[in-house]
């Protein structure tokens, strides 16, 4: 039998009531408490200090978050946003809150021209011996804490054949809002871990893999490493690039050759023109 969809049909931006609701739907109102108040940055349940919920926004990453393996919570949106999403809605039992634009902007803080959002629970990390086991690209990132740039350089893995992409230490959280938006739902899709240095290097080592570091003062370009079976490209934040620490820690230090004048990339540009270069897995 058909899981039915339950559509809450919200008033107006009082509905705050936990209690609200026919036939004790209590508890799907309660989840309204996912999109509450987004623009205020001490109650955003998608930062890392908050609950930790998935927040998706878009009838396509909202898409991509409902075929992914992260647990879905709620929805709301405009019934034409949710009518849309009709086909991927129909075996899920979550609660889809249907709501006129200022409504849902007086619930959200701010006017969502998208429509539509979705919310999720975390899904659990996969373990880092076994997510290596399975790849043959993989991506090594080192203090890139801008999140726009994180999620175009998911959008950039999942669409160049990068397994995974690893975290290493001063990284922003890939699942915060602005990072799913920009990989356009791409960061659920690419399978992810935060480590240490040494945890990352000695994990990937014991799987075979060759260090890469981009660097502008590296030794040739990312396509004469394309030959690797197992290739891990290291890649550091725009401004510093990659630390010195993580530079000892490369077998080979590649560079992207560019016009006179123009010493780097944006770092989500350059690391999909490294993946273009090595190949996909």
């Amino acid at each position: 039998m058909r899981t039915v969809v339950r559509i809450v049909e919200l008033a107006g931006p009082e509905v705050a009531d936990n209690d609200a609701g026919p036939d004790g739907a209590g508890a799907d109102v309660a989840r309204l408490d996912d999109f509450r108040d987004l623009s205020r940055a001490d109650r955003r349940p998608d930062r890392p200090g908050g609950r930790g919920l998935v927040l998706a926004e878009g009838t396509v990453v909202v898409r991509r978050l409902l075929a992914s393996a992260y647990p879905p919570r709620a929805l709301l949106g405009v019934p034409r946003r949710i009518g849309e999403l009709e086909p991927e809605l129909a075996g899920l039992d979550v609660p889809a809150f249907v709501a006129d634009a200022p409504t849902m902007a007086a619930v959200v803080g701010f006017h969502l021209n998208r429509g539509v959002l979705a919310s999720a629970d975390r899904a659990p990390a996969p373990g880092l011996a076994d997510l290596l086991a399975r790849a043959r690209r993989v991506a090594v990132v080192e203090a890139v804490n801008d999140h726009e740039n994180l999620g175009a350089l998911f959008r950039n893995a999942a669409a160049l054949g990068v397994d995974a992409v690893l975290l290493a230490p001063g990284c922003a959280d890939p699942l915060y809002r602005r990072s799913v938006r920009v990989s356009m739902g791409h960061v659920l899709r690419v399978p992810f871990l935060a480590g240490s240095w040494p945890v990352l290097v000695a994990a990937l080592r014991a799987a075979g893999f060759v260090l890469a570091a981009l660097t502008p003062s590296g030794d040739g370009p990312p396509g004469s490493l394309a030959g690797e079976d197992r290739l891990a490209l290291l890649l550091g934040a725009e401004g510093p690039g990659l630390s010195d620490e993580a530079l000892a820690l490369a077998d080979h230090r590649v560079r992207i050759p560019m016009a006179p004048g123009v010493d780097s990339l944006n770092v989500a540009t350059a690391a999909a023109v490294a993946f273009h270069a090595v190949g996909p897995s």
